[in-house]
């Protein structure tokens, strides 16, 4: 800008004075206008440097592990110790009265005179037991199918036990054991390979682990329909999806369970598709709990109870984006809300009740009102959505408000868990499987990845071990959870 210049003893007129006062209100508003821009944006940034997985949905391996959150979750202290508790049976080694081998070891010398102590009388024992395994062979057994010739000239010939089809084979439990060190226990390829060549001295390849996963995946067809029927008729069941890298490219991995099954599926795409793909959501009539990815809604034949474990979490991203010296923050109301209404109904489900008391209901529609005042609070208060951070609160204040009821569904049926933390334990393995052994070479192997998977969480979920149902499957005859 060009300042009026003044020469001699001239004073600069009125029209001079006045138009250099206009051209510095301009340059004040475009600075001005430049210095929000900035705020905005620094605090933005700063929202997103302030993302942990106490108040966003990264995952806890993702946070400094110099600066771990404090958690914050549905989920309160017991007021129990640590560790075992009174009555819990335990696991230590205990002597056991028949044991497999014993061996005696006398006494030398006497440590008092010398004197040799062959002869002497025996007036104790001390008994110390070693568990240990014997040295593992592998046994090889031959199956003779022998060939006669009858008087008529036919030749018959003996038939092979079920499963042995070919003239060397690897059986049932050295088949389990590659699938529960590949499958079970997220080992590559090609350790898994390596570990069965070390402890057996059996030469496995890479290529023969392929195999064995494709013909286990393949006798689980009968299996999955099973799971994922009975999925599709429970009352309440959870829902989620996570990325996995399968031949270099992002794709998808849902999971539908409840405490009895879980089934877990893998697409390229992340949302109607691959829950289409997965074929429990398109007959579901129950309530379907999971987070608020918009794809779920779109099934309407089921009621939704929305995830209040991440409504927490974005929740406390508001509590840390607030004034730190403000007394009071909505959002800091309306997650407290949501905690007691949690706490009111797990107590009274852990002392056997059914229903609620009159003074229980009281507190419970008491949290409901502070919930839904905060939450009204904070629509208005983020109204002027003039930053990116303001328009993302401005759209939770609203979400919370708008779908209430699919919200706090759980304070109305006790069935309903308030949180999807059940089938984000189910699909956390295969986040784990990534972050052990990297992605999947192809969408074929990470299917039938999953499908074993689904077969193995569902056992746990019915009390069996995974190389128990695993032998069961490898040996052509696979586990199915009767009917509950």
């Amino acid at each position: 800008m060009d300042h009026v210049v003044v020469s001699g003893d001239r004073r600069p007129s009125y029209e001079e004075l006045a138009a250099e006062n206009v051209a510095l209100r301009g340059m004040v508003s475009e600075l001005r206008a430049v210095v929000e821009a900035l705020q905005a944006e620094v605090a933005d940034l700063k929202r997103q440097v302030g993302q942990n997985s106490r108040n966003s949905s990264k995952p806890p391996s993702s946070d400094s592990p110099f600066a771990k959150p404090a958690p914050k979750s549905l989920r309160r202290k017991s007021g129990r110790k640590p560790g075992g508790q009174p009555g819990h049976p335990g696991s230590t080694l205990a002597l056991v009265a028949d044991p497999n081998e014993r061996e005696r070891h006398e006494p030398g010398p006497c440590t008092g005179c010398g004197a040799d102590l062959a002869d002497a009388p025996e007036v104790g024992m001390e008994r110390r037991q070693v568990f240990d395994l014997p040295p593992v062979t592998v046994r090889v057994t031959e199956h003779q199918l022998i060939a006669r010739r009858c008087r008529c000239g036919t030749t018959t010939c003996g038939a092979a036990p079920e499963g042995v089809t070919a003239p060397v084979q690897y059986g049932p439990r050295i088949t389990a054991i590659v699938l529960y060190l590949y499958v079970g226990q997220f080992l590559s390829k090609k350790r898994t390979a390596q570990a069965l060549a070390e402890l057996f001295g059996i030469p496995v390849s890479g290529a023969t682990v392929t195999t064995m996963t494709k013909r286990a995946a393949a006798g689980l067809d009968e299996f999955l329909d099973v799971v994922r029927d009975r999925i599709a008729e429970a009352e309440v069941a959870g829902f989620d999806e996570t990325g996995l890298r399968v031949a270099g490219d992002l794709h998808w991995v849902h999971c539908a369970r409840t405490d009895r099954y879980t089934l877990i599926t893998c697409h390229r795409g992340r949302g109607q598709d691959g829950m289409d793909h997965a074929g429990v959501l398109t007959r579901f009539h129950g309530v379907a709990v999971h987070d608020a990815w918009a794809p779920y809604d779109t099934y309407v034949n089921a009621d939704h109870q929305l995830c209040c474990a991440h409504a927490l979490r974005e929740l406390q991203a508001v509590t840390d984006a607030a004034d730190p010296q403000a007394d009071w923050c909505w959002a800091t109301q309306a997650a407290d809300a949501l905690v007691a209404m949690h706490k009111v109904i797990a107590d009274a489900i852990a002392t056997g009740d059914t229903t609620f008391n009159a003074a229980t209901q009281r507190v419970l529609d008491q949290q409901i009102v502070f919930y839904h005042s905060a939450v009204q609070i904070g629509v208005n208060q983020t109204a002027a959505r003039t930053t990116k951070t303001m328009q993302k609160h401005n759209a939770l204040a609203h979400r919370l408000l708008d779908r209430r009821d699919d919200y706090l569904r759980f304070t109305q049926d006790w069935r309903i868990p308030a949180d999807n933390n059940g089938s984000e334990r189910d699909i956390r393995m295969i986040k784990l499987r990534q972050k052990v052994s990297g992605c999947l070479r192809t969408l074929t192997g990470a299917r039938q990845f999953c499908a074993i998977r689904s077969y193995l969480s569902t056992a746990a979920k019915h009390g069996k071990h995974f190389f128990e149902v695993l032998v069961m499957l490898t040996a052509g005859h696979p586990w199915t959870p009767a009917t509950s």
